[in-house]
């Protein structure tokens, strides 16, 4: 069980909330223009790296608002702001 610290409820479980996917993804200027690989890539290809990882996440049993949050992919720890200091374990 991984606990999620929502910024308005508090540390929740990890089955209320929806995985957003990677965070500060921009979209593309002008979708039109993209070839269906290029639409293909920027929808599905993403980054999976091992440790810290910014990502989006969406409280969809509590607040139902989205949020941004830093995660350790290895370990699952959670930190805020831009210290190493875990605020979930």
């Amino acid at each position: 069980m991984m606990l999620i610290p929502c910024p308005w409820c508090g540390p929740r479980n990890e089955t209320e909330f929806h995985y957003g996917g990677q965070a500060d993804v921009s979209y593309p200027a002008e979708p039109q223009q993209l070839s269906d690989a290029d639409w293909a890539r920027f929808l599905f290809y993403r980054a999976n790296p091992k440790g810290i990882f910014t990502e989006r996440w969406n409280h969809q049993a509590g607040c139902r608002r989205w949020f941004t949050i830093r995660r350790d992919t290895t370990t699952n720890e959670i930190f805020q702001d831009d210290s190493h200091e875990a605020v979930t374990r």
